[in-house]
């Protein structure tokens, strides 16, 4: 009994600074290398966007909406990532046709539609864009033989990040001045 108790005390000695040892304090949390990225992108672009604007002393609050933004930001992610794209060849390019179901096919049409002139000012292609019920379809065609490769191999994905226009959209939206 004795011996247990010994060994009680000096575990309830020792506990305080055990603890503190276990526990980052204020000034190791400062002096540790802290991640960037805040874990997902449309996040990530909000966030920025944000801190963009509040820097900015010209920014019209009464104008900026972060919610069209974020709903632009969805459609992008819908976009990306639950579709259907496929290509049939056409003279000097590709027919693409992009479907999706429910509202994935309503951003399908907001982004595809919007896109086609950025893309034809881009790259010089002939872009003619079409809604279809559950989605849209391009037909993208060049006069160059090499251009056209690049059609295919870029497909609807790679197309659709050409013409760098994406980043001053966003803080166009954000600020209440363009949609799609």
């Amino acid at each position: 009994m004795k011996t247990f108790l010994l060994f009680a005390a000096t575990c309830l000695a020792a506990a305080p600074s055990f603890a503190q040892t276990m526990q980052p304090n204020a000034h190791d949390m400062h002096d540790a290398a802290m991640p960037t990225e805040p874990g997902q992108s449309a996040f990530a672009a909000i966030a920025e966007i944000v801190a963009i604007l509040r820097k900015d002393p010209a920014t019209d609050w009464a104008k900026v909406d972060i919610q069209a933004l974020q709903a632009h930001l969805a459609d992008m992610d819908r976009v990306s990532l639950h579709t259907t794209a496929t290509m049939v060849p056409v003279q000097g390019g590709a027919r693409i046709t992009v479907t999706g179901d429910g509202e994935t096919a309503a951003s399908i049409q907001r982004m595809m539609l919007a896109h086609a002139p950025f893309l034809a000012e881009a790259t010089g292609y002939s872009v003619d864009a079409a809604g279809l019920a559950n989605g849209a379809q391009w037909t993208v065609v060049t006069a160059d033989r090499q251009d056209e490769a690049k059609i295919w191999a870029l497909g609807f994905y790679g197309l659709l990040t050409i013409g760098a226009h994406h980043q001053a959209h966003h803080i166009a939206i954000a600020r209440g001045e363009m949609l799609h």
